[in-house]
């Protein structure tokens, strides 16, 4: 797969970790693409590593997707657990 198409992915699959995932998230879209892109790299290895098998196939495979759309909401609940132990007191 190209840049683009990890870009693409990396966006959708972070919306829809946040949809999945109710609450106050931090970052704007940026983030939320970054979140997608690293869930989606850390799903096709846990995909290799737990169930052996290559799951990031292609941009139009659904294992793809699925990799992503894990990885992402993986990583956008350990993201929250390191941004909600900040002190909001001055």
């Amino acid at each position: 797969m190209g840049i683009i198409a990890w870009i693409v992915i990396g966006l959708l699959a972070g919306l829809i970790a946040k949809a999945l995932t109710p609450g106050r998230d931090p970052g704007g879209l940026l983030l939320t693409t970054l979140i997608g892109i690293g869930g989606g790299l850390l799903g096709g290895w846990l995909g290799k590593v737990i169930f052996k098998v290559d799951a990031v196939d292609g941009f139009f495979e659904l294992s793809t997707w699925i990799a992503a759309v894990v990885g992402s909401v993986v990583l956008l609940l350990i993201l929250r657990l390191f941004t909600g132990r900040r002190s909001r007191h001055a």
